[in-house]
């Protein structure tokens, strides 16, 4: 069978270094090195025949129909390990039979963020999580509060992930070659099992925060609020209203959330009592 063709709809981009597939294929061995491993687009498998070798249980998922039949025909002893379905809508409890697993892959550009979102749903299955994304996208996620990239990525997932950036990789070695550089991290749990806060109203106030990263936190949260029920003067004039979204830790953003909530509450009570 011939190679797949790179299909622009669904970002491909092949990597043709076999040296930089193993290093990435590599990537799954610690911290754990015995739980079954999940590859995201394998494509024509340069990462596979690396990962595949390794003795532990081994699953791949490709959109692609073109990708799915070349692996059947070049990697026979993985027909029954393909999984022919979309990652992003696929219950990810399904796959090894609720076991926990380690995921890897050379992510799509244009849907790295929504897969990492997806690990972060299922973060109780996924204790490590490795592969190749945009190195723009990277270093956000691997950024520190008071740097330009901190923003929603670097909050959410490293509320959850300690995240480690391992190396770069040039566009060269892709086909076709992408108009950016690429770079390789590895996600691995914390020891974090739960938030001091609520965990939805969390990721709500950290994505409105940075919707308006350049803003004081008074002014770039305001759209939690609105007209009829706005929050106090108080809630406003805390310190912390004076900071920019980026200056906070991770530890902060859980006080901040604890501030949102109770002003809710306040709101709350402040309407029942007017309605007795």
């Amino acid at each position: 069978m011939k190679q797949v063709r790179p299909k622009k709809n669904l970002g491909q981009h092949f990597l043709t270094d076999l040296s930089i597939a193993k290093r990435i294929a590599d990537t799954v061995d610690e911290p754990y090195g015995a739980i079954p491993v999940l590859e995201v687009g394998p494509g024509m498998g340069v990462m596979t025949q690396y990962l595949v070798e390794k003795a532990r249980p081994f699953k791949v998922v490709e959109i692609d129909r073109e990708s799915v039949a070349y692996l059947n025909e070049h990697f026979p002893m993985l027909r029954e390990k393909i999984l022919g379905e979309d990652f992003l809508r696929m219950d990810l409890r399904s796959v090894f039979g609720g076991q926990q697993f380690v995921l890897t892959g050379n992510y799509p550009y244009d849907i790295s963020s929504q897969i990492f979102f997806k690990m972060l749903d299922n973060r109780d299955l996924i204790p490590c999580c490795t592969g190749m994304i945009q190195r723009e996208v990277a270093l956000r996620i691997a950024s520190e509060p008071g740097t330009k990239a901190y923003g929603i990525l670097s909050v959410l997932i490293q509320a959850w992930y300690d995240v480690e950036y391992l190396f770069t990789v040039e566009p060269s070695v892709f086909n076709p070659p992408p108009k950016v550089q690429s770079a390789v991290i590895r996600m691995t749990r914390n020891q974090v099992t739960h938030l001091d806060c609520d965990e939805d109203l969390f990721k709500r106030v950290v994505k409105t925060a940075f919707n308006q990263r350049r803003k004081m936190l008074r002014v770039s949260l305001r759209p939690l609020f609105d007209a009829a029920h706005p929050a106090s003067e108080g809630f406003f004039a805390h310190p912390i209203m004076t900071k920019r979204p980026e200056q906070l830790t991770i530890a902060q953003f859980v006080e901040l959330t604890n501030l949102v909530e109770g002003e809710f509450c306040v709101r709350t009570q402040g309407v029942d009592i007017g309605q007795e």
